[in-house]
């Protein structure tokens, strides 16, 4: 059953009249993504700061896609707005929704947004770790994230949900606390999330693939993964054929990620939006 339209927005929003869901979808900000069917922009609403995702509806033809490769489609924000309420639930920080709203009955045209905080002062994991490999960070803090990351993976796998963008980019650490050798992570980037009613392996390793493939370059050793296994399932152990598995998808990760076709496609992204 599609919803026709319905809102969720701050009062400063509603303030401005009119159609408050043709205003949002209609924003101009900074851009951060624009893949053509979904856009994501930072704001100033009131003098504070915001980022907004505009979903201007998929296609159907990205819809078949999906379904003919046996997956789900993702449809409109909705998919984040359900994300951020989970985790919440759960305990795993994120971008504080503020708002958002869905219009249509057409799947492939469906249009929606999320408006969440802006986080402020972080960091990615990715950045952070960028030039660990010709200057390793100190063990004890090495495997504090470590220690950190495998928990947020395990709370997220035990509770039915698969990130399918679990890469380190998309784990952030309040900058401010890290400066006091405290560390909070935030998981963002949840367009993608899925929630089973069931746990699924297969999704879960994927997820730990997506990981492991983005955390190759920065000179992780064997005990830095022995440890992550560790708090990552430390009730029970998965057969050794779990662990393959994530190391074979990883390589196959990192070799399409290094292709001269995936850069083109990634520079080509950046592009669109400088």
């Amino acid at each position: 059953m599609w919803i026709k339209q319905y809102l969720s927005l701050p009062d400063t929003l509603h303030k401005k009249g009119g159609d408050a869901f043709s205003y949002v979808m209609q924003m101009q900000g900074k851009a951060y993504r624009d893949v053509g069917i979904r856009k994501t922009i930072q704001v100033n609403i009131d003098s504070k700061s915001y980022f907004i995702k505009q979903h201007f509806g998929v296609g159907w033809h990205e819809i078949f896609k999906n379904i003919l490769s046996f997956k789900r489609p993702i449809l409109s924000a909705i998919t984040e707005v359900n994300a951020i309420h989970k985790l919440v639930s759960i305990g795993i920080a994120t971008t504080p929704l503020v708002g958002y709203g869905v219009k249509g009955t057409n799947p492939a045209t469906l249009q929606s947004f999320i408006i969440t905080e802006d986080l402020g002062n972080i960091i990615s994991l990715e950045d952070l770790c960028a030039d660990w490999k010709n200057n390793p960070p100190a063990e004890k803090f090495k495997g504090r994230l470590i220690v950190e990351v495998a928990n947020i993976a395990r709370k997220l796998h035990e509770n039915g949900i698969n990130h399918r963008d679990f890469y380190l980019c998309h784990l952030c650490l309040d900058a401010d606390l890290l400066a006091k050798n405290e560390i909070k992570f935030y998981l963002i980037d949840l367009h993608r999330v899925l929630i089973h009613k069931t746990i699924s392996t297969s999704d879960n390793m994927k997820d730990i693939a997506a990981l492991y493939f983005s955390s190759m370059d920065i000179g992780l050793t064997t005990r830095d993964l022995l440890r992550f296994k560790m708090y990552y399932l430390p009730k029970r152990v998965l057969a050794s054929g779990f662990w393959q598995a994530v190391e074979s998808r990883a390589n196959k990760l990192y070799k399409k990620f290094h292709s001269d076709k995936f850069q083109q496609r990634l520079a080509a992204e950046k592009s669109a939006i400088l």
